[in-house]
């Protein structure tokens, strides 16, 4: 058996679609279906299930892919052990960063970045957390830029800097008449609020007493991102709590949006870097940090 087919099983079983499988692996749907048939002739087994419906995996299925898991990790370890006695800061870094934090943070980090390290392009990555910290294990990602709580086996982190959320309302809003706000003062009635399954969404929660308790969201709208969030309240859909450095890069005090500081302490979440314990480049995270540091987003609080 060779790395690629078991590429192809671990593909599969992730996606559990033969064509997203494919895309995953840069092949046709052909090639990798082929592939995989011939795998199971060769060796006696049927690792998959296939239906018009579905592909369900079959209980040697499951292990067979469990261990192919293993045996790209490890693989993957070998090839950035080789790597060591090349040019830390020459060549690719894979770099997964969350979805409320990439677009405000990697306008300024490419620059900052590409001065101290021009032979170092990034290769980028936006997804939520639970998926990022799959890619850093099995070695997809290189590092990774969430927010704390975070916690991996093999997984290492560096704090970078302390971001405060803050409270965006539609002009005209009652609240736009304080000169700050009280997490005590925001709860679900009229909230707009990040999907399940965005870690955000969790910080603000935890952010806000009222939101907190039994059944505290069950008022609260969702949107799919910042994005649609800001032109949600901007249409007077109601209020949303966001990260700083979102809010300041949207127009303010405007017609349409406006946006209030939380009391001291305000809400805030912690932003680092993580990376697999083994990567064998660590002057390449070093280089990451320091160009973050140089010149991070507005409105935060570098961690020194």
């Amino acid at each position: 058996m060779t790395l690629t087919e078991l590429r192809y099983i671990a593909a599969l079983a992730r996606e559990r679609h033969f064509g997203h499988a494919a895309d995953k692996c840069y092949v046709s749907q052909p090639t990798l279906s082929v592939a995989l048939k011939k795998f199971e002739q060769r060796y006696g087994v049927i690792l998959f299930e296939r239906s018009s419906a579905e592909v369900r995996l079959t209980p040697i299925g499951e292990q067979v892919a469990a261990q192919a898991e293993r045996v790209l990790e490890e693989a993957a370890k070998l090839a950035e052990i080789t790597a060591q006695g090349q040019d830390p800061l020459s060549g690719p870094l894979r770099l997964g960063v969350i979805y409320t934090i990439a677009p405000y943070l990697l306008p300024r980090l490419i620059t900052a970045l590409h001065t101290r390290a021009p032979r170092m392009p990034l290769y980028l990555q936006e997804n939520f957390t639970v998926r990022l910290a799959e890619q850093l294990r099995r070695g997809d990602l290189d590092a990774i830029i969430v927010a704390l709580p975070f916690s991996e086996p093999g997984v290492v982190s560096s704090a970078v800097y302390d971001e405060p959320f803050c409270v965006v309302l539609p002009a005209g809003h009652p609240l736009c008449e304080q000169s700050e706000v009280s997490p005590d003062q925001i709860d679900a009635e009229n909230l707009l609020v990040l999907d399940n399954g965005n870690c955000f969404r969790d910080q603000v929660v935890q952010a806000c007493p009222r939101l907190s308790v039994a059944h505290g969201m069950e008022r609260a709208r969702e949107g799919s991102s910042l994005e649609t969030v800001r032109h949600m309240v901007a249409s007077g859909a109601g209020i949303s709590v966001v990260p700083l450095t979102a809010a300041n890069s949207w127009p303010q005090n405007g017609p349409l949006l406006d946006y209030r500081r939380f009391t001291k302490p305000a809400p805030s979440r912690r932003v680092v870097i993580a990376w697999r314990a083994s990567f064998p480049r660590p002057q390449a995270i070093d280089v990451l940090r320091a160009a973050i540091v140089a010149s991070p987003p507005d409105g935060v609080c570098v961690v020194r």
